[in-house]
């Protein structure tokens, strides 16, 4: 136990752009490390951003520079995503003459050379010795973590009747679309919903969720026992998760998805117009393990295992980090 913690990160960076999904998978795998860290955000200008991650960093962020987000010393760690965060991941490991141990969240574009560690989601074709590949994305809800909000007290969730219906709602993308007979579909599916099962819902949209769509969720709480929350306050999605019988998801999020995966209750699956193979790919591995179920259709009440990578891609770290500092160091426990 006592090499254990020696050879555990003790500090440690999560690099990104600032999007929120990024930031939400590299702060729940650092967390699940138990390790102190620093958020550092990258900006880079234009044409630099265009060219990134193949091309240069953006000068003006260079570590020399004030105000610089690479600016040393640099940690045990760092946790990176987003591709424009690749590039200036591979100039850390530079500066650092290879002392930091780099790990990159999702599929860089630039080879397995980009990281000590790079994780994927099953449904990403990148492989390699230095690749982990597990089915679902790292986020910030743990089962430990949804137990505690089980056990919050939240009077305005808590009054709902069961079933307690999630409803995690997103909204156009590259790759999916929420034309008005979706928006419409979508709807009455949670009206039927709500009158053949009695389910009572707990609705979260996002900034991407059409404006009609939106004002259709919100009519909707207001015409029965559900809630909707409107953006300000606290982001009740932890407490929706931990006390949800059951969770409706838009297809065009699989990190939304992937979080409803952890909780063990079933996931009702809505389509909008569009798709893309890798979608198609990852919600056929969670429809293989009974994780997902289509909507509109009636509720399901079947649990299953639940799936959270984040720990699998912590305990990664460990061990990666582990032999990186032995051979670093020259020590050898044989």
């Amino acid at each position: 136990m006592q090499r254990q913690l020696e050879d555990s990160p003790s500090s440690a960076w999560v690099l990104t752009d600032g999007k929120a999904g990024d930031l939400a998978q590299c702060i729940g795998v650092v967390e699940a490390l138990g390790c102190p860290y620093e958020t550092r955000r990258i900006a880079p200008r234009p044409p630099f951003s265009w060219w990134l991650p193949y091309g240069p960093t953006d000068p003006r962020e260079w570590e020399t520079r004030d105000g610089s987000p690479i600016t040393p010393p640099y940690p045990d760690l760092v946790v990176a995503s987003g591709r424009r965060a690749a590039a200036y991941l591979k100039r850390i490991k530079r500066l650092s003459k290879g002392k930091t141990f780099t790990v990159f969240l999702k599929d860089p574009r630039t080879g397995p050379g980009t990281a000590d560690l790079i994780w994927v989601p099953e449904h990403d074709k990148l492989r390699g010795r230095n690749v982990l590949v597990t089915p679902t994305s790292p986020h910030r809800f743990s089962a430990d973590r949804l137990n505690e909000l089980r056990m919050d007290k939240v009077p305005e969730i808590d009054r709902l009747a069961h079933p307690r219906v999630a409803v995690l709602v997103g909204g156009d993308s590259r790759h999916h679309t929420f034309t008005e007979e979706d928006q419409h579909k979508l709807l009455n599916g949670l009206r039927q919903l709500a009158q053949d099962d009695g389910a009572h819902f707990m609705i979260t949209a996002s900034r991407r969720t059409p404006s009609g769509l939106a004002y259709g969720l919100a009519g909707l709480a207001k015409s029965g026992s559900h809630i909707y929350w409107t953006g300000k306050g606290d982001n009740p999605l932890g407490h929706y998760l931990a006390k949800a019988d059951a969770i409706v998801a838009t297809a065009d999020s699989t990190n939304m998805i992937g979080e409803a995966a952890v909780t063990g209750k079933p996931v009702h699956v809505f389509h909008p117009g569009g798709g893309h193979d890798k979608i198609t790919r990852f919600l056929g591995t969670l429809q293989h393990l009974g994780v997902i179920h289509p909507f509109p259709g009636p509720l399901k009440t079947t649990t299953y295992e639940p799936i959270d990578a984040t720990p699998l891609i912590a305990e990664r770290i460990l061990t990666d980090y582990s032999a990186f500092r032995q051979q670093d160091t020259g020590y050898s426990t044989s």
